[in-house]
This record gives structure tokens, C-alpha cells and sequence, in this order.
């Protein structure tokens, strides 16, 4: 299939144009509006003109070939008007018809499968169906069936949204320019992936802003995510499915299935994807990175305000939303200082008072001071443009602002208001066009700040990209015993104490004397996997005696509270010392594969629910950054008067079981190492579950 006939076509179809209200006519209008004349057809066999124009009864009398046909009838016509639209050579549709796999009903699902049959025998790529079309603003190709006022509005963020109304909502948003917005519906034939990668590949995209419910294809998903990483092109993507009623409400919107959510962070944190929480977000961070002219080198931010006021509430937004405030250089500050009136003190934030805001070149000098820190990346300048200007402050600024941004070495600025108001059109404009972006208000603008400090610190190089994906498999499930998982591990180098699995008393005894006291004696069985809630585990044995009362007592409470389970003895182990008590898990998740899991082990694992993801494989950058984002990091570090432990081995413990789960990942479900003590000078694992299928 050629997505190139579907996104940038010669010539179009209407089939269904009208004049009414509705998909049909507000489509003809939108084409009326922004295409050529010669480039689009309407067809209604009901009508000679629409709008004045000529009107075709069928596509057999269309004077030439097209490219693209938009469907806009209902879900019983499509299949022959893609058979009609083939023999006049149309390779891509547009279906807007409803009532496919989204509604969740045998037929609604057959008739998408007989669409996706159809399409694949003439090779045409579609969008939808369950969809509102799309917006080629570089082209100006507007099969779109929506209606948003007219204005100019090419620029260079690429939308790709699973929601229509949402593309809507952006296009009406007076600030968003775009390169393409596409609505993809149920995503049937041509996937949201499709479309990801060609706007990866398209020069005139500079940002991608994505809104997803659920992923169709994994694996292309992941090879795209993977090529934007590499050219760097930023990704910004607003993904629901946080909360179980997002969940339900995907997969009767588009018959996605949102997957589980902490995976997909961990996915986007491995391609350097920025995620967001609204729609607000999503916009402003593509408009923002779209406008500036070049990415920052740094991800550290310096913040220039007019009062002290301003100064106090970008240091608190600034900590709140991890801002990595740049430190100034000596030279920084004395050149500050001699610039700033003489009760103005250089710090970061800068409080450089409104003085120098009404002269345009000392303002310049200053912005240039601080742009030439070596330290900083960004400039965040803090002024509440008003829609009426009454105070001339920024005409000053403006004109300042704009002699240091066309300086070949100069940095990305960003302005950031402190209220919310409807801002002036010409200077939003002005500064927009020396590649300056007026940020929402503070609250929003340091997310913003946040996002795109993260997108430059994002180092590819420190990341294995190589997603492995299981095959699809018989989810059966199959746990193995505690012996059998510490067995396959320790192939991998994690280190157990040793232990010896007894079936009677007497080998008990003998396993005791290999092994020496003190002991710990556990169940050993793949149907009783948590041992200790029944009294099947005993600590610090020391000596024969305890070894059989231990022995005698663990296997009655597993008859008693599992008589059918499979029991394959018991385990005589050595009792280690305690350390931090710190959890390695899998989980292999159907369409990304084995997600890795650290944080703190034990029963803090529930209790706290410090933890960290990483899908595999996970390198040992991705290692280190897992275990160092861990609130619980102070416990390994040495925390009151502890020694530090060894976090070197953890990180290798880490990467070890990784490398089990890229081996295994068409049999493992998960896997769950707790706790792994981590001592001074190395680890040991004390409980481990695998469960195959």
C-alpha cells in the first residue's frame, strides 16, 4: 500500500457530497475552502451541482483518474465504492462510516475484517474507517469532516490522533500551526504506526504530537519510535488508559486495548518519547519545540523576571517540576551586577527588576549575559503578555529579545506569563517569527520547561533500543518451584545461598550437615507460592532437631492448606544476614515484552511501591538510571552512619536478569526476585518465582 496516495494526493474523490450539515457537505466545504479547483470531484448520484459546482452521479463518469476517494456514506456502500474507485485508479480511501470493530459486535468486527480483506486484494490504503479524515496544510488537501474557522494554519507540528474531535480541538486552538492532522479512526488498515513513521520521515515535520488509546502493531510502533530517537525528531504523545475507565472507554471508542500503562512509560522513557497528561500539554509542548529554531545543548534553564515576586514563584514551580536551574559562572554574576541597578542581586531565577525592561539594547545585554553562561541551554524570559498593551515593557523587551536571538550562537528563549489572559496577536506573532514561543500560564509553562529539558537530556547512546517482543503463545500459566526458578538463574549469575531441596527427614538431616547452621527450611513446591503466609518457612535453625521439627511442621501446613498441591520437599538453605532489602521482577507483556522491575524488596515492595521500569534489554546506563530514580537510593548510598552498599552488583544483578528474560521470552509470563539482599561488597537473591507459559 502507498500512504503516499492517501496523505499527499493529486486528485480527490467526494462520494456522499451534499450541501446538508454533516460529514458529506461540511467535507465539500472544507475542500472548497482551502483546495484548488481541479484537484477534487464531488459525486452524488442525487445531485448535478453542489455548492455551485459540478456534481458526477458515479465514479465511472469521472473525466480522469484520482488518487484518493473520501467515502462519506454509510457502512453498507464502502466496499463497492472502493471497488468502483479502483478502476479509476484511487489507491488510498478515506471511510467515515461507524458501526466496525468498535462497537464490539460479531458483526461490527466481521465487516472490519472484510474491509481490511478488500483493501489488501486492490492494495489501498485507508484511513479509518470511524474516523474524521485528515488536513495536508503543506499541500493545503483538506478531506476533512470537520468544520473549524478559516486561517492560516501551516506550520511544522505533525498531529496523528485516534479521537477527531480531538484534531478538532487543536485546529481550533488560535496558536496551533501544522505541517499534517490526522484523525485515524479505527486505525484498521493504514495503523496510527503507519502514519507515525511517514510523519518521522516527512521534512516538513519538526514535531509530532500523537494522542493514542492503544497500540495495533507493536513492532512497527516500536521500529518508528526507534527511528525518531535516533534523528532526534521530538515525539510528544498524550496516551489515556492511566485509570481503569480510560481502559473500558478505549476499547469502545476505537477497539483499542491500552495496554498496561506503566509499561508504555517505561517504553516511552526508553525512545526519549515525551508523555503528557492533557491536551494542553500536548499542544503547547509541539508548539514550543516546533518554534524554537534550534534545540537547546543543555538541559539546564536560566529564568529572567521583572520582580521579585515573578522570581519567587518560577523557584518554587522550578522545584516542583524538576527544573534544573543552571548555575551562574563568577564571570555570569559580575557582569550582572555591574548591568543591574544597585539593590538587584544576580542569582537564577533573576529578579532583574523592571528597570532594564524600557531601555531595548541594556535589556538585550542583559538577555546576552545570560545566554552566554556556558551552563545554560534555555532562557525562560517571565512576562505576562496582555491582550491590550497598555504598558510599553514589551515593545522594549520585544526589540531586545529579537537583537540576541538572530545572533548566530545564540540560545533558545521562551516567554512565560504568570496570569492567564488572551494574548496580544502581533507580539505572540512577532515573537513567534524570531522563533520565541509564549508559553501558557507558570503552572503549565514549567511542565513545558520540564518536557523539553528531559527531550535534551535524553541520550541515545545510553539506551539498547533493540525492543524484544514475545510471539504469541498459550497463555497457560505454569509456576515453577523455588528451586527450579533459583536453578535457571543461577545460570545467569545471580547469586543464591546454598541449598539443598530434602524429601525426607533424614536427608534433611544429611542436607544440614553439607550446608551448617544456622538454617532456614521452606517449602518447596510450584502450587504454594507464598510460603511464609502459611507457616511454611522457618528461620534460624540450629541444629538437628529444629532441622526435623522444621521439616515435620512445614509439611502439614502445606497438606493442610494445599492438599492437592505438588510438593516436592522441602529446602534446607543457608540463613543469610540481612542487607537493604531490594526486588528484581518481570513481567512480559504481550505486545513489548519483558518489562524489568527494581526498587525497594520485602514487604516495602507493597508498602511504598518504590519502584522502577525499563522494558528489555536493559543496558547498564538504563540500569544505573533505574536504580538511581528509586526514593529508597539513600538506603544504598549509606543513610545514618550504614556503609554504602554495593549498587554496582545490584546494576549487574539487573542486567543479568534481563538478559534471562530476552532469552526466555517466549516461555516467561514473570519473574520475581524477592528480596535480593544487597550488602556492602555484593548481593544475594533469597526468594525467586518464575511463571512460564
Amino acid at each position: 500500500m502507498n500512504i503516499n496516495k492517501l496523505l499527499s494526493p493529486e486528485r480527490i474523490a467526494i462520494v456522499g457530497a451534499s450541501e446538508k450539515e454533516g460529514f458529506g457537505g461540511d467535507t465539500c466545504r472544507n475542500v472548497l475552502t482551502y483546495m484548488d479547483e481541479g484537484s477534487y470531484y464531488f459525486i452524488n448520484p442525487k445531485r448535478d451541482t453542489i455548492f455551485d459546482k459540478k456534481c458526477y452521479n458515479s465514479i465511472e463518469e469521472l473525466p480522469e483518474n484520482i488518487d484518493l476517494v473520501v467515502i462519506c456514506t454509510p457502512q453498507k456502500t464502502v466496499e463497492d465504492i472502493i471497488k468502483q474507485a479502483t478502476t479509476k485508479g484511487a489507491k488510498a480511501a478515506v471511510v467515515y462510516a461507524s458501526g466496525y470493530s468498535e462497537v464490539g459486535t460479531k458483526e461490527g468486527i466481521e465487516a472490519e475484517q472484510s474491509l481490511i480483506k478488500l483493501c489488501e486484494e486492490l492494495d489501498v490504503a485507508l484511513m479509518g474507517p470511524n474516523c474524521a479524515g485528515y488536513v495536508n496544510f503543506i499541500k493545503n488537501t483538506s478531506p476533512f469532516a470537520f468544520i473549524s474557522d478559516k486561517r492560516e494554519r501551516k506550520g511544522s507540528v505533525g498531529v496523528v490522533s485516534q479521537s477527531g474531535q480531538l484534531v478538532l480541538s487543536m485546529m481550533d486552538s488560535p496558536k496551533m500551526k501544522f505541517s499534517y492532522a490526522i484523525s485515524a479512526g479505527n486505525s484498521s488498515v493504514c495503523k496510527m504506526e503507519n502514519y507515525l513513521e511517514y510523519l518521522i520521515d516527512d521534512e516538513d515535520t519538526k514535531v509530532i504530537a500523537m494522542y493514542i488509546e492503544g497500540v495495533k502493531d507493536a513492532e512497527l510502533f516500536i521500529k518508528a519510535l526507534k527511528k525518531a530517537a535516533l534523528k532526534r525528531k521530538p515525539i510528544v504523545a498524550l496516551k489515556t488508559g492511566r485509570s481503569q475507565k480510560a481502559q473500558e472507554i478505549a476499547a469502545s471508542h476505537t477497539g483499542s486495548l491500552s495496554g498496561a500503562d506503566k509499561v508504555f512509560d517505561a517504553l516511552f522513557k526508553k525512545f526519549g518519547v515525551i508523555r503528557v497528561d492533557d491536551l494542553e500539554e500536548l499542544m503547547s509542548t509541539s508548539l514550543a519545540l516546533a518554534t524554537i529554531k534550534k534545540m537547546p545543548t543543555s538541559e539546564k534553564v536560566a529564568a529572567m523576571n521583572l520582580s521579585g515576586g515573578e522570581t519567587g514563584i518560577c523557584a518554587d514551580l522550578g522545584e516542583l517540576h524538576g527544573i534544573n536551574f543552571a548555575d551562574f559562572t563568577p564571570d555570569t554574576l559580575d557582569k550582572l551586577t555591574e548591568l543591574l541597578p544597585s539593590y538587584a542581586t544576580p542569582n537564577n531565577p533573576l529578579d532583574m527588576t523592571a528597570t532594564l525592561s524600557y531601555d531595548s539594547e541594556k535589556y538585550a545585554e542583559a538577555l546576552s549575559t545570560v545566554m552566554s553562561d556556558p551552563s545554560v541551554g534555555i532562557v525562560a524570559v517571565g512576562y505576562t503578555l496582555l491582550q491590550e498593551i497598555a504598558d510599553p515593557a514589551i515593545i522594549y523587551m520585544a526589540k531586545g529579545i529579537e537583537m540576541v536571538t538572530e545572533r548566530e550562537d545564540s540560545k533558545p528563549v521562551v516567554m512565560i506569563p504568570f496570569t492567564e489572559n488572551t494574548r496580544n496577536l502581533e507580539y505572540s506573532e512577532k515573537l513567534e517569527k524570531i522563533g520565541v514561543p509564549v508559553l501558557p500560564t507558570s503552572n503549565y509553562a514549567f511542565k513545558i520547561l520540564k518536557n523539553i529539558s528531559d527531550f535534551v537530556a535524553y541520550d541515545v547512546t545510553k539506551h539498547n533500543l533493540d525492543v524484544k517482543m514475545p510471539m504469541a503463545k498459550d497463555e497457560n500459566e505454569v509456576a515453577l518451584s523455588e528451586s527450579e526458578s533459583r536453578a535457571k538463574l543461577e545460570k545467569y549469575g545471580i547469586p543464591f545461598p546454598g541449598s539443598i531441596v530434602a524429601k525426607t527427614e533424614a536427608e534433611a538431616i544429611a542436607a544440614a550437615k553439607k550446608i551448617d547452621y544456622p538454617l532456614v527450611a521452606k517449602i518447596d513446591s510450584p502450587d504454594i507460592l507464598h510460603k511464609s503466609d502459611i507457616g511454611c518457612v522457618k528461620l534460624n535453625l540450629n541444629d538437628e532437631n529444629q532441622v526435623i521439627e522444621a521439616f515435620k511442621e512445614i509439611i502439614n501446613n502445606a497438606k493442610q492448606h494445599y492438599p492437592n498441591a505438588q510438593i516436592d520437599g522441602v529446602q534446607i538453605t543457608t540463613m543469610v544476614k540481612s542487607g537493604a532489602e531490594m526486588i528484581i521482577g518481570v513481567n512480559n507483556d504481550p505486545n513489548f515484552g519483558p518489562c524489568l522491575l527494581c526498587g525497594l524488596g520485602g514487604v516495602f515492595v507493597e508498602v511504598f511501591k518504590d519502584t522502577a521500569l525499563c522494558l528489555a534489554p536493559v543496558s547498564k546506563d538504563e540500569a544505573y538510571e533505574m536504580v538511581n530514580s528509586l526514593q529508597g537510593i539513600k538506603l544504598l548510598q549509606g543513610y545514618r552512619g550504614s556503609k554504602p552498599a554495593d549498587i554496582d552488583a545490584y546494576v549487574e544483578a539487573i542486567i543479568n536478569v534481563s538478559n534471562f528474560a530476552c532469552d526466555n521470552i517466549n516461555n516467561l509470563k514473570e519473574l520475581d526476585i524477592n528480596p535480593i539482599f544487597v550488602y556492602e561488597d555484593n548481593v544475594c537473591a533469597v526468594d525467586a518465582l518464575i511463571v512460564e507459559k
